[in-house]
């Protein structure tokens, strides 16, 4: 069966986690924190790991980090999971060359965000997109991150997408249910929720799974909520997503999710610094007691 048969979850998986990059308090990659991560995540029922998105501080990796980090976690993965490459830019040319780079690297998916900054017109953005899906053989995840952007990608570019034979899915973290289950009824693109406080409501109307920064401490409990919506134990669902609310809550509404992601990691001692690149700073003492206190409360025995 060819790639442009595959159902999503096996190009993609289903609980997919936003990886944070470890990194040494020089700011280096720390290739150590890399094993230790990757073990933890596989361990913990992850089985897509996005590698260089927002997450893992992509704004500040150079294309030859980018290309290494792709590189070591394919190899530490060792066809456990799918390992999915973020390589989307404000630059279609430099996008293109990520794209590349990554195929080489072995990955095997693409993560393309909706390209930020520049704002170009929904013209524009087809034209981005279509062009990285065609620089590889790779299937394609869009993200659709306004917050971040500065721009969406609207229904109707997110539709004409869906013909590209390379593009078969979305991380949403636009947040507007309706549009993604119009989407989804319109098209054969899967839908990937990319906003943990979301995660129920989007599984609930379709979605084929979670993108979750909140993952990297809590795969274990994101498998156990995919499973109960799929079975249709929406009652044991509910419990699950309410037992995450507190971590939720410190790592996504604190400071920001990739600080706060690195923080719980290292709180947990899965990777030994909690290190981020500038313009990043570490989280605030209060931020961090938010954080120890939600950790033990997900612990804590149901």
């Amino acid at each position: 069966m060819t790639d442009q048969l595959l159902p999503a979850d096996l190009l993609f998986g289903s609980n997919l986690v936003a990886m944070a990059t470890p990194m040494q308090p020089d700011g280096t990659i720390s290739e150590p924190g890399l094993v230790h991560l990757v073990d933890h995540l596989l361990a913990t029922g992850c089985d897509g790991l996005v590698v260089g998105g927002t997450t893992g501080e992509s704004p500040t990796l150079t294309e030859a980090e980018s290309a290494r980090l792709v590189r070591t976690v394919v190899a530490l993965s060792q066809n456990r999971a799918r390992v999915i490459a973020g390589v989307g830019t404000y630059n279609t040319a430099e996008s293109v060359q990520r794209a590349r780079e990554a195929e080489a690297a072995g990955a095997d998916a693409l993560l393309l965000v909706c390209p930020y900054y520049s704002r170009p017109t929904q013209a524009g953005v087809v034209a981005h997109c279509v062009a990285v899906a065609d620089a590889t053989e790779l299937p394609v995840m869009l993200y659709d991150v306004p917050a971040r952007t500065g721009i969406t990608m609207e229904a109707a570019t997110l539709i004409e997408l869906s013909g590209h034979p390379r593009i078969r899915a979305v991380k949403d973290a636009k947040g507007d249910l309706f549009e993604a289950m119009s989407v989804m009824d319109r098209t054969s693109l899967a839908y990937y929720c990319g906003i943990d406080e979301l995660n129920l409501p989007y599984l609930a109307c379709g979605a084929t799974g979670l993108v979750s920064v909140v993952g990297n401490v809590a795969a274990d409990r994101n498998a156990e909520l995919i499973r109960a919506v799929r079975s249709g134990d929406l009652a044991s669902a509910k419990a699950i997503q309410a037992s995450l609310l507190p971590l939720t809550d410190a790592i996504m509404r604190t400071s920001q999710g990739a600080i706060m992601a690195k923080a719980a990691l290292a709180e947990l001692g899965i990777i030994p610094h909690a290190t981020v690149r500038r313009p990043l700073l570490e989280p605030l003492p209060s931020h961090l007691q938010r954080l120890t206190d939600a950790l033990a409360t997900v612990a804590a025995p149901a």
